[in-house]
């Protein structure tokens, strides 16, 4: 039997959602009204007067090569990050689904990282990684491999993914786990009967059931890796070496509030915004279809 929540005041529920409703309004749609405003006008350096300019900072961002480098690159690091951590958080559940001594303590261990400032994981990694005073990078050169990733680009765009990678497994690693500690041990168990192996097991079975979350985690993550890296970058790289690291987000902030360019970041923030939307309705278009909601 359904049971209904009746409240003697009929303008209670929109008292109780009225503080979400001011934080939502204040804190995203205020700045997002801001950014799109700004982004059809030119401003002072000094902030002392602007003009209409309407379309001219998207015409000058999009004919900009370097901002077509700029996208690119988000690409890259982004696809890349979600797709390392959505691969190790399912890999980090499926074993921690199976321990039984000292489960508590290694589920621990795993979501610590979540609880880590992004601007703290990037000087830890920098730390760890550094080419004079690094660990690993002095293991690195005793073996004979160069690292050095202030200087090298492609090796400072691994050393930014890693970083960014480390910080989300957490997250995903707690949503899977709570999907396969859901999944009937009754079907896993029939299934073993049947003479079906662990491996046959997870791909007919287990991971058929967890795709409502991994399609969630496929939007989390593609928005965390655009937007949320922003500090794990700036104390890493600062987008250096020569750009290399200079993804959308850090961008809006370089030419914002360095090149005290507002006209051009806040188009560019407006444009970063459509994309992620654009790919989310992508995910949701396409990638949906293919997500097992119960089973048949």
């Amino acid at each position: 039997m359904l049971k209904r929540v009746l409240f003697r005041n009929r303008y209670l529920p929109y008292y109780l959602l009225l503080p979400q409703l001011a934080i939502t309004v204040v804190f995203f749609y205020g700045p997002a009204t801001q950014a799109l405003f700004s982004a059809f006008r030119l401003t002072n350096p000094f902030g002392t007067g602007s003009r209409f300019v309407w379309l001219q900072n998207f015409r000058q961002l999009f004919g900009s090569p370097e901002y077509a480098t700029s996208l690119g690159r988000t690409l890259i690091f982004s696809f890349s990050t979600m797709a390392l951590s959505l691969l190790l958080g399912l890999l980090f559940a499926t074993a921690a689904n199976r321990v039984l001594r000292g489960s508590g303590a290694y589920k621990t261990l795993l979501i610590l990282p979540y609880a880590v400032a992004p601007v703290l994981a990037g000087v830890l990694w920098l730390f760890i990684f550094h080419p004079t005073f690094g660990v690993l990078s002095f293991i690195f050169r005793n073996v004979g491999f160069h690292w050095n990733p202030l200087l090298d680009g492609t090796q400072a765009m691994v050393l930014v993914v890693v970083a960014a990678t480390w910080k989300q497994v957490s997250y995903n690693f707690v949503f899977f786990l709570a999907g396969l500690q859901a999944i009937p041990r009754g079907v896993l168990e029939a299934a073993a009967v049947d003479g079906a192996g662990p491996g046959r097991r997870f791909l007919h079975i287990v991971f058929p059931l967890l795709t409502p979350t991994s399609f969630f985690l496929m939007v989390i993550n593609l928005v965390y890796a655009f937007f949320d890296t922003f500090g794990i970058i700036h104390a890493i790289t600062e987008g250096g070496p020569g750009q290399a690291t200079n993804i959308l987000i850090y961008k809006v902030f370089s030419d914002g509030f360095l090149g005290l360019n507002l006209g051009s970041s806040s188009a560019q923030s407006v444009v970063l915004m459509v994309i992620v939307i654009a790919l989310t309705v992508i995910q949701f278009r396409y990638i949906e279809r293919r997500v097992q909601y119960e089973m048949t």
